[in-house]
């Protein structure tokens, strides 16, 4: 089948118009595009230069002194209620456990010798080191004894002289 030429001509007149109108559509979509940027800025600026100090002022005004007051009272319903009272029950209970432990171990003797022995005073003996340190005195005193027995006991033979005294010759 073939189209006529008025067909045709009309199916290009359609096509141009359909080209016009997209060409005017895309034109449109890009000052849409710039419309939305310029608006997206300036509502960074309301927002930096009008809500925030606004919020801000209100957090402060309302919020903050509220969260104060809270943390304050939790703290001190912590440290002054609870941990006192975790603290005694935790330490009574750990005595508790301690003694029983003690009991069952046997420890209260052994405390109990320690108490008696730190009373009592300890006999004081000599000790190995000064037995020995004693010991080896003695034998030095015997040494330097016998040193000196050695040097001046009465030899005979030591002590005369080869030599009688004689007058000098003339």
């Amino acid at each position: 089948m073939s189209i006529t030429r008025k067909r045709k001509k009309e199916l290009r007149r359609l096509q141009a118009d359909a080209n016009q109108l997209w060409e005017n559509q895309q034109i449109l979509v890009g000052h849409a595009a710039d419309v939305a940027r310029e608006a997206g800025r300036q509502l960074g600026n309301f927002s930096r230069e009008q809500v925030a100090p606004a919020v801000q002022d209100t957090y402060s005004r309302r919020v903050q002194p509220v969260v104060d007051q809270s943390v304050r009272f939790g703290k001190h319903v912590v440290d002054d209620k609870v941990v006192p009272i975790v603290g005694g029950v935790v330490g009574s209970a750990l005595t508790a456990w301690d003694v029983a432990n003690a009991k069952r171990n046997g420890v209260v003797r052994k405390v109990e010798k320690k108490v008696r022995k730190a009373v009592e005073p300890e006999k004081k003996g000599p000790g190995a080191g000064s037995v020995i340190a004693l010991i080896l005195g003695i034998a030095a005193a015997a040494g330097v004894l016998y040193a000196a027995w050695q040097a001046l006991r009465a030899d005979d033979e030591l002590w005369v002289a080869d030599d009688p005294l004689a007058a000098p010759e003339a």
